[in-house]
């Protein structure tokens, strides 16, 4: 957790497939400050940009769940791309996918609640894990989210009074899911429901 893949600027040299960590993509401003513009997990892989054709990123691609993931040459991956058709139209799929949770989390981030923009992060985050825990501070998710730590703890707080997470020394454990959804905004859901339409290859999880 916290390990640097990519700073802004850099050449994409690699490409990294999540098993089951969880990288965020995070937009620096000059002040230092961040804010998560989307999420990566199994669902797809970091170096979009060298797919693109721009050979580097704009953004810091940092680790947000610590895991595993496997790491191809950049060079390798587009000469299986130009070679199968099919790899190549998955890729897109998923750039598909990826362009809508970043622009739903724009709009999130601009019209929605504190409290509504952590459960659509905190369910964002459960769709590409096996279990139902994050190991995550509140000051790595207020960076994440591009607020006050002090917000983040208000919101845990009271989604905690819910029953609906429980947080102890940097571990999240959600508790009602069900209830998370209902009281996350649409955000969440619109880009669940394209994600699943564009990527129906997901094994979906255990607990639906």
């Amino acid at each position: 957790m916290g390990e640097v893949l990519y700073e802004p600027g850099e050449a994409v040299t690699q490409v990294y497939f999540p098993t089951n960590a969880i990288v965020s993509l995070l937009y620096v401003m000059e002040d230092g400050a961040s804010a998560e513009i989307s999420v990566v997990g199994n669902e797809g892989f970091v170096g979009v940009s060298l797919f693109m054709g721009g050979g580097s990123t704009t953004s810091r691609s940092v680790v947000q769940s610590a895991g595993w993931a496997f790491k191809l040459p950049g060079q390798r991956f587009m000469d299986e791309c130009n070679r199968h058709s099919q790899m190549a139209e998955l890729v897109l799929h998923y750039l598909q996918s990826l362009i809508t949770q970043m622009a739903q989390t724009a709009v999130c981030n601009r019209h929605h609640s504190i409290d509504q923009q952590l459960c659509r992060w905190l369910l964002l985050s459960l769709d590409r894990l096996s279990d139902n825990n994050l190991v995550m501070t509140q000051e790595l998710i207020a960076n994440m989210l591009g607020v006050r730590r002090e917000g983040v703890t208000a919101a845990a707080g009271r989604l905690h009074k819910l029953g609906v997470i429980e947080y102890s020394r940097g571990r999240i454990t959600v508790l009602d899911r069900p209830q998370l959804e209902a009281l996350s905004c649409e955000c969440y859901s619109v880009v669940k429901k394209e994600t699943d339409r564009l990527l129906p290859y997901l094994v979906p999880r255990k607990d639906g």
